[in-house]
């Protein structure tokens, strides 16, 4: 394991390399070399362009590129902070015929619910001893825990789901400095990519798990 940005800092100023100069011949804007060499990827607009501009720059300064993208990638990425969408595969169309066959018994069906329902409205309102309808709370947020979040420093990329790595996604992206999100619940995944720029805070009987 090496250090990615002193190298290539190390690298560029011993071939007497200004970062002007680097930014002409390599089309990375200086601010986004400065975060290569300072290993600030947060700083970066996605994990693509992080793997782009390493391999571009190290190639441009007479390294091996896929080293340091194989670096970078063993070190800092996580397959929760891709940003890239995946593709989602069209399920195929089923025939005319077997659709409005569906559609038909769904139709039956709910007529008969309804049916049904009538039957037991006119059953309670004559009947002599109409049974109570007991009252059920139905808003989850009543009865589960909250989970706030807080950015501090510069700011990271977090990932938050529910219950585990595998549940609901809620929130994907960076967490900026002194900015605040709510989540609802009993139980959450967070994984940021840097734990020290982020405050957890659960609500007592939250459980909050990491990556």
């Amino acid at each position: 394991m090496f250090e990615i940005g002193y190298s290539l800092r190390s690298a560029r100023e011993r071939q007497g390399i200004g970062l002007p100069e680097a930014e002409l011949a390599t089309k990375i804007r200086v601010k986004y070399i400065r975060a290569l060499e300072e290993e600030d990827f947060d700083a970066l607009p996605a994990d693509t362009y992080a793997r782009g501009f390493l391999r571009t720059y190290a190639d441009y300064l007479g390294l091996d590129g896929e080293i340091y993208v194989d670096e970078y990638a063993s070190r800092f990425h996580n397959a929760d902070w891709d940003d890239e969408p995946r593709s989602v595969r069209n399920k195929p169309r089923r025939p005319r015929r077997e659709r409005t066959i569906e559609r038909r018994a769904v139709v039956l069906a709910l007529a008969g619910i309804a049916v049904v329902t009538a039957l037991v409205i006119v059953a309670w309102k004559w009947g002599n001893a109409p049974a109570s309808v007991p009252a059920f709370n139905h808003n989850p947020e009543t009865r589960s825990g909250r989970l706030d979040l807080r950015g501090v420093g510069n700011g990271t990329f977090v990932v938050v789901k529910r219950n585990s790595r595998t549940g609901q996604l809620l929130f994907r992206g960076k967490l900026e400095a002194r900015s605040r999100k709510h989540f609802s619940g009993s139980r959450f995944y967070v994984n940021p990519r840097h734990p020290s720029a982020i405050r957890i805070n659960p609500s007592r009987g939250v459980t909050v798990v990491g990556g």
